[in-house]
């Protein structure tokens, strides 16, 4: 007699845990744990842990969670799924607190209204203006219709006022127009920066960009067809987690030659020519 699944059974029971699917995102990334625990800041033995799916140092599930989203991105997982497998194996997860509805209540609370003064402002300013202006438009009709009368009795042969010719407006130079530079002309970077620019072409490839202080700049999974661009003043640090799909270009020049498929390699670039990085 053959043996089959139970009716109990469903397709989440063959599913891996939380911590190995951790273990194997990171090794099919191509990453140790020492280079996770560097880019997440998550120590060692807590990694370690977590990969066994043992939650024991992470000092309860609100630390647990916070663990599991920041190495599910590090090593190219979707992070929200994780927590959820993570809430259905402990327990679910806990009920919000009811002290939003204080705040939200005292954040909506209405202002009491104050006078538009700039609006008033701006009204007395118009009716000035229109005074003025209509008084000296009056001013010149009523000189002209005085006028008049004085023509007629004047002699025919007088001659005619003579105009000056109104003078032309002394064309003004246009302000020069800067041209925008162009975000994606790798070639044209200021020589006083290192500019490197990363091209997933080959595959997907975990990596991370860190400054000449060592400040993480970027960290994660960059995806077949994706790009990134990082500067900085002095050097760029840089960890290729599949280096042989990334085609890589420092200060405008390709850099060819990297390790192959599935190896971690080390970069460190600095202003000129790549090849003396």
């Amino acid at each position: 007699m053959s043996i089959g699944n139970s009716p109990g059974n469903s397709p989440e029971d063959d599913r891996p845990s939380v911590g190995r699917a951790l273990q194997q995102a990171r090794i099919a990334a191509g990453l140790t744990v020492d280079e996770v625990s560097t880019t997440t800041r998550v120590r060692v033995p807590l990694l370690q842990g977590i990969e066994q799916d043992d939650y024991a140092r992470c000092g309860g599930d609100v630390y647990a969670r916070g663990h599991i989203r920041v190495l599910a991105r590090a090593v190219g997982l979707d992070p929200d799924a994780l927590v959820a497998q993570y809430d259905a194996e402990h327990g679910g997860r806990p009920e919000p607190t009811l002290a939003a509805p204080v705040f939200e209540a005292e954040r909506i609370r209405p202002e009491p209204r104050r006078p538009n003064w700039t609006a008033a402002m701006v009204a007395a300013i118009v009716a000035v203006v229109g005074f003025v202006g209509f008084t000296l438009f009056s001013g010149e009709n009523g000189g002209k219709g005085d006028g008049g009368s004085t023509v007629a009795e004047e002699s025919t042969t007088a001659k005619p006022p003579t105009t000056k010719p109104t003078a032309k407006p002394t064309p003004t130079k246009p302000a020069d127009q800067k041209p925008e530079p162009s975000d994606s002309a790798i070639a044209g970077v200021p020589a006083d920066k290192v500019t490197v620019r990363l091209t997933a072409e080959n595959g997907q490839s975990w990596i991370s960009a860190q400054d000449h202080n060592g400040r993480l700049i970027h960290e994660g999974l960059l995806r077949q067809g994706d790009s990134k661009t990082f500067s900085d003043s002095k050097r760029i640090d840089l960890v290729l987690g599949n280096a042989q799909a990334i085609k890589l270009f420092v200060n405008g020049k390709e850099v060819k030659d990297l390790a192959a498929n599935g190896q971690v390699q080390r970069l460190s670039y600095t202003k000129g020519d790549p090849e003396a990085g």
